[in-house]
C-alpha cells in the first residue's frame, strides 16, 4: 500500500461541492432510516468493547500521555461510532486496526507531534513509526497510516477499505454529526455517558483555528475557509 505523503488543500469550490453532497446523502439516509431501511439498533457493551491486546494498551497510553482529555475522549468515541456504523452497514472490519487508527488519529494536534504541515499527516507518521517500533507488520501499519492521513478527506476516505472508511465516519459523527443517523440513540447515549464531550465543540474548534492560523496552507485550513467550524458547532450535540 502506498502511503499518503502529501495532503494539499482541496480547491474551495470542490470542497464545498463535497460537503454539500454529504449533506444531501445524509438527508436521504435519514429519510430511509425513518422508513425503517437499515435503521440502526442499540448495541450491547460487548459489541462496543475495545480490543484487549498489548499493542492496543500501549497505543492508548501513547495517546493518553500527550492529549488532553477532550481530545482523547474524542479518539475513543471515533472508534465506538465507527464500530456502530460498520455494524449497521454490515462491514467486516479488523477491530484492532480500527481502534489503533482511531486512538492515534489526532496525535499531530499535540505539541510533541506537531509540525509544519497538515496535522493529519503528522499523526499518521507518528502512528506508523510507533507501530513499526512495536513490531506490527508493514501492511497493518500502512493501513493505520492511511486511515489517519485520510480521516478528514471528505469524498475520499469513505470509498476506501472498511478500516479507513470507518475511521473517517467515526470521526465525522463526533465532529460534525456526519452519519449520526447510522448510530442508534441508545448507543449514542451510552457512548457519551462513558466518554463525555467536555465542551468539545469550543475546545476542538480552538485547536483547528490554531492549526489554520499557524499553517495557512495545511489541509484543515482549507476546510476552515469554507465554513468547517460552522459545521462543527452545528453538530447534533450540546457541547
Amino acid at each position: 500500500m502506498l502511503l499518503t505523503q502529501e495532503l494539499p488543500q482541496v480547491p474551495p469550490a470542490r470542497l464545498v461541492f463535497r460537503l454539500l453532497r454529504i449533506e444531501v446523502e445524509g438527508l436521504l439516509r435519514r429519510s430511509a432510516r425513518g422508513l425503517g431501511v437499515r435503521r440502526p439498533r442499540a448495541m450491547s457493551p460487548d459489541e462496543l468493547a475495545i480490543p484487549d491486546s498489548t499493542l492496543v494498551q500501549r497505543a492508548t497510553s501513547l495517546a493518553r500521555a500527550v492529549e488532553p482529555d477532550f481530545v482523547f475522549h474524542h479518539s475513543v468515541r471515533t472508534y465506538l461510532y465507527g464500530v456502530a456504523i460498520g455494524h449497521n452497514l454490515g462491514l467486516r472490519v479488523d477491530r484492532e486496526i480500527l481502534f489503533l487508527a482511531s486512538i492515534l488519529h489526532d496525535l499531530g494536534l499535540a505539541p510533541e507531534h506537531d509540525g509544519a504541515g497538515s496535522f493529519e499527516l503528522h499523526s499518521a507518521q507518528a502512528a506508523h513509526t510507533f507501530l513499526r517500533s512495536e513490531g506490527i507488520d508493514e501492511a497493518r501499519a500502512a493501513m493505520v497510516h492511511e486511515a489517519i492521513a485520510l480521516h478528514s478527506s471528505v469524498g475520499i476516505a469513505g470509498a476506501r477499505e472498511p478500516e479507513i472508511a470507518l475511521t473517517h465516519f467515526g470521526a465525522g459523527v463526533d465532529v460534525i454529526g456526519f452519519r449520526r443517523e447510522d448510530v442508534a440513540d441508545e448507543t449514542n447515549d451510552a457512548i457519551l455517558r462513558a466518554w463525555p464531550r467536555e465542551a468539545f465543540k469550543e475546545r476542538f474548534a480552538a485547536l483547528l483555528r490554531d492549526q489554520a492560523r499557524r499553517k495557512p496552507g495545511c489541509h484543515i485550513a482549507g476546510a476552515m475557509k469554507v465554513g468547517f467550524e460552522r459545521k462543527l458547532r452545528g453538530a447534533p450535540f450540546s457541547e
